[in-house]
Parts: structure tokens; sequence; C-alpha cells
């Protein structure tokens, strides 16, 4: 069995479970009984977190209108080394 997500104008999206390949490009609402057509979204979208959904969402519009780079961002600057690790100064010396 396959779960197909159909959009009804008053009630919004539902889900339905047919067998595969089964599923009408309309179906009546089970609330109002009004026509709802089947939607195409990719699989389980909807239950992953707020944040995973944005970033994928961020990251299929990269591919259909990528940022275009005009120039050539600046240069880093050098970073402070960072402070020597204490456990190394307990280490023989020569």
């Amino acid at each position: 069995m396959a779960t197909y997500e159909f959009s009804c104008r008053s009630c919004g999206t539902f889900d339905l479970r047919m067998p595969m390949g089964s599923a009408p490009g309309v179906t009546a609402c089970p609330d109002c009984g009004d026509a709802a057509r089947r939607v195409y979204s990719a699989p389980r979208m909807r239950r992953l977190s707020p944040t995973i959904r944005s970033l994928r969402d961020l990251e299929e519009k990269s591919r259909e209108a990528p940022d275009v780079v005009t120039e050539v961002p600046p240069r880093r600057t050098s970073r402070p080394a960072p402070p020597p690790n204490p456990a190394l100064r307990r280490l023989p010396r020569p």
C-alpha cells in the first residue's frame, strides 16, 4: 500500500492509502465531499523537522535558481594560533 497526498480547496491536504499505481488524479474529499486533486510531493517530507525541511527546500531552490557570484570574495585574515595544549608541557624533553 502506498500513501498518496490530495489537496482539497476547502479542507486542505489529506492522505489516502491505496494500492500502488491505483491513485486517481481527482478524488472526493473525505470531510466535505468536494473534488480534491492529487499532489505530487517528495515522500515523507511532512514528517521531517522544520529545520531539515527548510534546508531541503533551500537546496532544491539552489538547483533551479542558484545564487550567482559576481566578484571574488575577500581574502580571509589569518586566524591566531590556538593556545598550546597544557598536556604537551608534561611530555619529557630531550
